[in-house]
């Protein structure tokens, strides 16, 4: 029998390599003799808190201010990472992306935690975003997402509306911190090695062999 691999992803919403890298880990995953020994939960992490929900302007307008970079530098780099999106089966829709702040979401993600669909929310959520232009920091949207995934939507807006999971994502948030976490996405592997970024899938596949390997000999 195998022993257990826990995978702890540090993540946000609003992050284009986050995605990515859900893609790339996917990847390493359907490679790995014994997949079905890991479990992967996923961390709230916020890279910009201090954006409004309803952020007047696109993504061009955000990245240019928040970044202090031209709105031609920012494009140019859209387009660089939509090209990579797009090598991973993404297809990323930056004229429609609704930016917004993502606690909310966080939130939600740890209420789906607690009924076990985490993950299909997760997923959920990074396609609404990034591919569908849905508004994710608003709690009836969130709602709605969290009911097509199999959720009760009423209790999800409920536990919203309450703020139910905020003390779950603050603690998310000081174990980022402690943790040294500068940028997401960022994978810890049963609590001794971490892959940071938006790794190829060797680099994952690797990790996890090296965390088994080990498991197995102590």
């Amino acid at each position: 029998m195998s022993s257990p691999i826990r995978v702890a992803v540090w993540s946000d919403i609003a992050c284009p390599w986050c995605y990515i890298g859900k893609r790339r880990f996917e990847a390493a995953l359907a490679d790995f003799d014994g997949a079905d020994d890991v479990t992967v939960t996923y961390h709230s992490f916020e890279l910009a808190p201090d954006t409004p929900v309803d952020f007047e302007g696109n993504e061009v307008d955000f990245l240019a201010a928040h970044k202090g970079m031209s709105p031609q530098r920012v494009e140019q780099l859209l387009r660089q990472v939509s090209a990579v999106a797009e090598s991973v089966g993404l297809h990323y829709d930056f004229d429609a992306l609704r930016h917004t702040r993502t606690l909310l979401a966080h939130q939600a993600l740890h209420h789906a935690k607690e009924r076990g669909k985490q993950l299909e929310l997760v997923e959920r959520l990074f396609r609404a975003y990034f591919t569908e232009g849905r508004h994710v920091g608003r709690a009836e949207e969130l709602a709605d997402l969290a009911g097509e995934v199999g959720l009760d939507r009423d209790e999800t807006l409920r536990a919203l509306q309450e703020e139910t999971h905020a003390d779950a994502v603050r603690g998310d948030l000081r174990r980022a911190r402690a943790f040294g976490i500068q940028g997401v996405p960022f994978h810890v592997f049963n609590e001794r090695y971490a892959v940071s970024g938006a790794q190829q899938p060797e680099v994952f596949l690797q990790a996890l062999r090296q965390v088994r390997s080990e498991a197995v000999s102590s």
